[in-house]
């Protein structure tokens, strides 16, 4: 079962619970991979959040009821996984513009949100630059957070790299690393699961790396990155402030195409981001496993 099979299969499992409870570990089983793994990868392919994605269909759902039958619009509320017919109203009127009450007139204008599917498609000819290495086991520290399914990696992630200039922590991470900020020191971004396999939430550490004997602050975290086999993909850019748009098309465009392709699994471990001082370019550093 190839990629795209995997993450088919994930997503009809959610379509046929939408009135019911979704267990996000049993999606990501069939996705084969890890909840938070399943959760990334879909907000990056995507460009939506989980969570939001199910929020959409579930109103949609309770949209075309409304219209076709005489539910009443606190079974509806319970049927849709809303505690109270108020907060039901509330996230339908927030999406479709119209109160519920609203909803059964026959001008009524609703939104409706298909259910999505990946699938192959040739899209021209975007190049994608990447080579195979081999790297030894490596310790880093620096700042890390926790997202959740419910929130946008597209948009917490970039705000953590602008936040940790304006609160000191760059400069932290550079002192405790013995080096000078913007000068001989180059920041990276690592992906890596929480340690409970079932929890929704991944982290992302933004880090350098670090020798026995340093002395890390408190406030700061550490991981282990594995040695092992690489795919390391790459690409330019001309002014800085495109990094952040470069490594995120990067990422959909490997998890939607490179994945299907290639002759390698990914495998278990971090996932890095990498910004070369000597070189303007972006990395994305992705641990692989051979076929």
């Amino acid at each position: 079962m190839n990629w795209f099979d995997r993450m088919n299969s994930a997503l009809e499992y959610i379509e046929d619970n939408l009135s019911g409870e979704i267990d996000y570990s049993a999606a990501a089983e069939k996705a084969q991979c890890s909840v938070s793994n399943f959760h990334r990868m879909f907000s990056f392919v995507v460009d939506l959040s989980l969570s939001e994605y199910i929020r959409r269909r579930r109103l949609s759902l309770a949209a075309m009821e409304l219209k076709r039958s005489d539910i009443k619009i606190i079974d509806l509320a319970l049927k849709y996984g809303y505690e109270s017919p108020d907060s039901f109203t509330r996230a339908f009127q927030k999406l479709h513009g119209i109160a519920p009450s609203m909803a059964r007139k026959q001008e009524a204008q609703l939104k409706v949100y298909p259910r999505i599917s990946f699938q192959i498609s040739i899209k021209g000819d975007v190049e994608m630059n990447y080579r195979i290495v081999e790297k030894e086991q490596v310790k880093v520290f620096g700042k890390s957070i926790s997202v959740g399914i419910d929130e946008d990696p597209n948009e917490i992630l970039p705000k953590l790299w602008v936040d940790i200039q304006e609160d000191g922590t760059y400069q932290k991470i550079c002192k405790a690393a013995g080096a000078k900020p913007c000068e001989d020191i180059s920041l990276g971004g690592a992906f890596y699961d929480s340690e409970d396999p079932k929890s929704v939430k991944y982290n992302y550490m933004i880090f350098t790396e670090y020798e026995d004997g340093m002395e890390i602050p408190q406030d700061l975290d550490s991981i282990i990155i594995p040695g092992g086999k690489w795919a390391v993909f790459s690409e330019g850019y001309d002014d800085v402030d495109e990094c952040s748009s470069k490594v995120q098309s990067l990422w959909r465009r490997l998890m939607s195409g490179w994945i299907l392709s290639s002759e390698y699994h990914i495998a278990k471990g971090p996932q890095l981001e990498a910004y070369p001082l000597d070189r303007n370019v972006v990395e994305i550093w992705i641990p692989l496993l051979e076929k």
